[in-house]
């Protein structure tokens, strides 16, 4: 069905009709499709769940607004979808593409704007990295616009990439083991945020996106600066690639399969509380740490 080049949503129009392609596109909607399956990302309620669709302008936003209109119009994903655009007042920034793009993709959407460029750039002293408050700032905005558009779910177009990356920046910089999680839910409790890419590698969003020859915007903001810590984090994850291909995607189940037992986190594991003889490891075997 996914073969078929006639068969498809209006955002994979003017599609690239070759195997690689085809295969490419097959890959990622099955992978999102699983993500969204595996994390239970869709509730259930009497009525389709709204979900808010944050589009930036970049490869993976475009990939992610394009799958989740392929699931949907394929019957597989009951939910209602909003496209969404936060100008964050960012010199230079190409205020009429998003909109333009949208609007010829038949797609629903609103485009907010808020100057929170000026905001990163009084507050955060020189020669510091603006990401933490620009995304502060940004995530606030988007709570906000979510619940004036009784949405259930802020959804973010975070990879596989993104999620490894950032637990190597918790490891390294943070002193916690701790990443982007596919699913949560917002401090206030009525807000889920949902990333439905954490299964696709950024080299397929970006394949993808340049085949569709989408209108990709850079973040002039944080793009330009150079030494930020997940710049350098990817840097050392390109080099283990290369050393060894396919270790990205072995590091990335090993966040699947945590045991807790063979870490060093009291408030996980109950440490104190093992006796000898009192348990039965057979029987559970995350009850009692075993030497390998």
């Amino acid at each position: 069905m996914l073969d078929d080049a006639q068969d498809i949503h209006p955002l994979f129009a003017g599609a690239p009709s070759t195997t690689e392609f085809r295969k490419l596109r097959k890959r990622i909607v099955r992978q999102t499709r699983e993500a969204i399956d595996h994390f239970s990302m869709v509730e259930k309620t009497d009525t389709p769940p709204k979900w808010l669709v944050c589009l930036s302008g970049g490869k993976d936003s475009y990939t992610l607004l394009a799958v989740l209109h392929e699931l949907k119009w394929r019957g597989l994903l009951p939910v209602e979808i909003l496209a969404c655009n936060l100008d964050q007042g960012q010199p230079g920034f190409p205020a009429t593409v998003l909109p333009e793009f949208l609007e010829n993709k038949g797609v629903p959407h609103r485009i907010e704007y808020q100057d929170t460029y000026s905001v990163v750039v009084d507050k955060v002293p020189q020669g510091r990295t603006y990401c933490a408050l620009c995304s502060r700032l940004r995530r606030g905005n988007l709570y906000r616009i979510a619940r004036e558009e009784g949405c259930s779910a802020v959804v973010l177009g975070h990879h596989r990439d993104d999620i490894l990356e950032t637990f190597f920046m918790n490891l390294f910089h943070g002193g916690r083991l701790a990443t982007m999680p596919p699913k949560l839910l917002n401090e206030e409790g009525d807000l889920f945020v949902y990333r439905p890419l954490a299964f696709v590698a950024e080299a397929d969003c970006e394949k993808f996106a340049k085949s569709m020859n989408y209108p990709i915007i850079p973040c002039d903001l944080c793009g330009s600066q150079d030494g930020l810590q997940r710049q350098q984090v990817k840097q050392i994850l390109d080099g283990w690639e290369a050393n060894s291909p396919g270790r990205r995607q072995v590091m990335f189940r090993a966040l699947m399969n945590a045991r807790p037992s063979h870490l060093l986190d009291p408030k996980l594991f109950d440490f104190e509380g093992l006796e000898r003889g009192s348990l039965k490891v057979d029987a559970n075997p995350e009850a009692l740490p075993r030497l390998r």
